[in-house]
């Protein structure tokens, strides 16, 4: 079955084996609990690669801050957190997972952080299952507060690239592209034309599979074949049976016959 090997966070970026976002992360004073939950998560993770435990450290450290859920400093601890619960289970093999686990804390899509999002999107644009990202992308970039976020280009690019095209959603690319204000002319332009020639490899694609291998010929094709056949035409001359190898062989054989007699 398709998408059983390991997934492991090392291959979906960067050194040090770890899945990284493009935005830094930056931990503002917090409780310590979810602190200490944290850095033990990573140190988990990264120094013994005890995979299991450090996503049960995130999962306290997430419940611990369920009291404080609209506390700043929180909130990037929260996400920081769950950063690491993603990398936890993609090195687990859990992938499948990681969409659910998220959304139970963040409830609904339009909350996720862009950091978060671009995770999701580029983990399951690595196992070929982009169309899982496909709803709760167009959730969050619907929202009006999201597209006041300076990343709201950043997971726009990712997800035309990556979950769009890939799955030959072209028009919708199309729409997408022209109606978002992140991106100026000449982003529109040059995001147009990579959907014009994605969408020629995926033409000529769909042909090539489409269209039937020419198969060889069996021995009975070559026999029903007139242009195959061992002996000659019927024409309006006497044919001279004898003189071909079938004709002459069967006269072999009645000679044999007559010797033996």
């Amino acid at each position: 079955m398709k998408n059983d090997l390991p997934v492991s966070s090392a291959g979906l970026s960067g050194p040090a084996g770890f899945l990284r976002s493009s935005e830094p992360l930056s931990l503002s004073p917090v409780p310590a609990p979810a602190t200490s939950l944290l850095e033990e998560a990573a140190d988990l993770l990264v120094v013994h690669l005890d995979f299991a435990a450090a996503l049960d450290r995130c999962e306290r450290g997430c419940e611990s801050l369920a009291s404080d859920p609209d506390c700043e400093s929180s909130a990037e601890v929260k996400c920081s957190l769950c950063i690491v619960g993603i990398q936890a289970l993609a090195e687990m093999n859990r992938w499948r997972e990681v969409l659910s686990w998220v959304l139970q804390y963040y409830q609904v899509p339009e909350r996720l952080p862009p950091k978060i999002l671009e995770l999701c999107i580029l983990l399951y644009s690595t196992v070929k299952e982009p169309h899982v990202m496909l709803e709760v992308d167009s959730y969050w970039l619907r929202d009006l507060t999201n597209q006041n976020l300076p990343s709201y280009g950043t997971l726009m690019e990712l997800h035309l690239l990556h979950v769009l095209l890939p799955l030959g959603q072209f028009v919708e690319a199309e729409e997408l592209v022209q109606g978002c204000d992140a991106f100026n002319k000449e982003q529109q332009l040059e995001a147009l034309r990579t959907i014009n020639e994605r969408k020629c490899q995926w033409v000529q694609q769909e042909e090539t599979q489409s269209a039937p291998e020419e198969q060889p010929a069996t021995a009975r094709d070559k026999l029903l074949d007139p242009s195959a056949r061992l002996l000659p035409k019927c024409s309006g001359e006497k044919m001279d049976f004898a003189a071909c190898p079938e004709g002459q062989q069967i006269r072999q054989v009645e000679r044999r016959s007559e010797f033996q007699i």
